[in-house]
């Protein structure tokens, strides 16, 4: 059985691909858990700055494997109140996680193959992607935390089009919405994801980074800035006085690339989990 999530680990770019091409990376318990095992690993290992996600063969990932038929989505042997979407364990870790993420969406991106993406810092797209969020068309609703997450990215009145009609969209359309940042032809695709992760790794401080992610999606449930006034001064105190602060000083005055030495495994804020 071929490996379910190819990794890569180049100049500090973890790249991880959702290997089950046969079926469009279709989604299943084994991906699932593939993917968030993932995840883990590259946020305990220093030698990842950043992680680019991304699909094998010709899609990212074409939602949920419906090989089950009908009753896939029936989760009538737990209660209600037993019940827990796992597309909304994966969303959440990369929410959790302390390392910044690109998708990479090379192909097709229906249902969780693109919900997933949502909590992702960075979406660009093949030219050759269709999205859609089609779960009113399985007669099901939204996963992965989306009916947070989309309306935040997009705005309300884009998501709820989206999510009402279940229609599949192209790229051009990902990208005036905002949903993507940019729409490459696919042969570019991975070599701009890759710049952009490399602009991380080589210039930047991971903690500054991973504290700086954490401030970013938490303040979308703020009550208001000052919110963020309060976070953000202890986060300034807390890195402020650290080496990587003084780094960043000296090597800016020296005009040379910084040499940061703070690691996100050792030298997170506690108070930002």
């Amino acid at each position: 059985m071929s490996e379910l999530v190819l990794k890569t680990l180049e100049d500090r770019v973890l790249t991880l691909t959702l290997n089950r091409p046969e079926v469009l990376n279709a989604w299943n318990a084994e991906l699932h858990a593939a993917t968030i095992a993932a995840f883990d690993e590259a946020d305990r290992d220093d030698a990842v700055r950043v992680v680019i996600l991304t699909g094998a063969g010709r899609a990212f990932c074409a939602g949920a494997d419906l090989a089950g038929g009908g009753r896939i989505f029936d989760h009538r042997d737990e209660t209600i109140d037993e019940h827990r979407d796992t597309g909304a364990e994966l969303a959440l870790r990369i929410y959790d996680g302390r390392k910044p993420v690109i998708a990479a969406i090379n192909g097709p991106a229906t249902g969780v193959g693109i919900t997933m993406t949502l909590p992702c810092d960075v979406r660009l797209a093949s030219s050759k992607a269709k999205m859609g969020f089609v779960f009113a068309r399985r007669g099901i609703a939204p996963d992965a935390c989306s009916s947070w997450f989309a309306p935040r990215v997009v705005g309300i009145s884009r998501a709820a089009e989206w999510f009402l009609t279940g229609r599949v969209f192209d790229a051009a359309e990902a990208l005036e919405a905002r949903l993507v940042s940019e729409v490459l032809e696919p042969e570019a695709l991975l070599p701009r994801a890759r710049e952009i992760a490399r602009m991380i790794a080589e210039n930047t401080s991971a903690v500054s980074v991973a504290a700086t992610r954490r401030l970013m999606w938490r303040m979308l449930g703020a009550t208001g800035p000052r919110d963020a006034f309060r976070l953000e001064s202890k986060v300034l105190w807390y890195l402020g006085g650290a080496a990587d602060a003084r780094e960043g000083v000296a090597s800016f005055f020296e005009k040379r690339r910084p040499e940061f030495t703070l690691s996100v495994s050792k030298d997170f804020p506690d108070f930002l989990d």
